[in-house]
């Protein structure tokens, strides 16, 4: 047993273990809304359009996450009011939005005197750096998120699968998606910041999918993409331990393997 134990002598690992079993359970929760939605390209579209936020609040010395909410929130707006307005489909107004912030961002970033290397490790992350605060930041997050689809559960659902009759009972059903694409946003800047884009939008997006391969309802379909985002995490965490491979790219790749497994398995059924 010592190949398990003794990775845990180290905090750092102790730390980034239980930082995936939080951000697990915390993508789990939108990761299924999202795919249920057709929104996978919204993970990887939100992680870059904060961009602009994270470059305003560096050149104003502020905090790099406060900018980034700020950002993640006037994207999600941003893409319900495109989505409301020109009729077009949600992956084109996603699509129009996140290359627009993210073009910003860079205008912003070119007139920046230095590049920063904090603005760098909040895109990449690093699953290994988390701190005890950063633990207790995505603890209450996850608190928030389960606290604020769980109210609005039903709402949600009916206006998610049958928008018309949603709307025929006085369901506002533009205000539930624009509160949905909120909180997916928070939950992919705090996400990007703890383990990084790529494994953010694998525990969002991948984990989620292959849940639902295997899972019949939506509640199953969360508690299994927690259960399958965690097994991935840990494996992956002591495969990085190891092989000395990067602990995020190591986890996103048995993520996928996990999920490949899901999908034989699904068709022998």
């Amino acid at each position: 047993m010592e190949w398990l134990t003794d990775p845990l002598q180290f905090d750092f690992f102790v730390r980034a273990l239980a930082a995936v079993m939080i951000v697990s359970v915390l993508c789990a929760l939108v990761g299924a809304w999202v795919v249920l939605r057709g929104l996978s390209y919204i993970g990887d579209a939100m992680s870059h359009a904060v961009l602009p936020g994270l470059v305003g609040a560096l050149l104003a010395g502020g905090n790099l996450l406060i900018g980034a909410l700020v950002a993640a929130v006037l994207t999600a707006l941003g893409i319900g009011a495109v989505g409301q307005r020109s009729g077009l489909k949600q992956d084109s107004a996603i699509g129009i939005v996140f290359v627009g912030m993210f073009a910003l961002g860079v205008v912003m970033l070119s007139r920046a005197p230095t590049f920063a290397t904090d603005l760098s490790t909040f895109l990449i992350g690093n699953p290994l750096g988390v701190t005890p605060a950063d633990l207790w930041s995505a603890l209450g997050v996850t608190a928030l998120v389960a606290l604020v689809l769980g109210a609005f559960h039903k709402e949600l659902l009916l206006a998610s699968f049958d928008p018309t009759e949603a709307r025929a009972i006085g369901l506002p059903v533009g205000r539930l998606g624009h509160l949905l694409l909120i909180v997916i946003g928070l939950v992919v800047v705090l996400t990007v910041q703890l383990v990084g884009t790529t494994l953010s939008v694998s525990l969002l997006v991948t984990s989620s999918a292959a849940a639902r391969l295997l899972a019949r309802s939506l509640k199953k379909m969360m508690v299994l993409a927690a259960g399958l985002g965690i097994l991935g995490g840990v494996t992956g965490l002591y495969l990085s331990y190891y092989l000395d491979t990067a602990a995020g790219a190591t986890i996103v790749l048995v993520n996928t393997a996990i999920f490949v497994l899901a999908l034989l398995f699904r068709r022998r059924e």
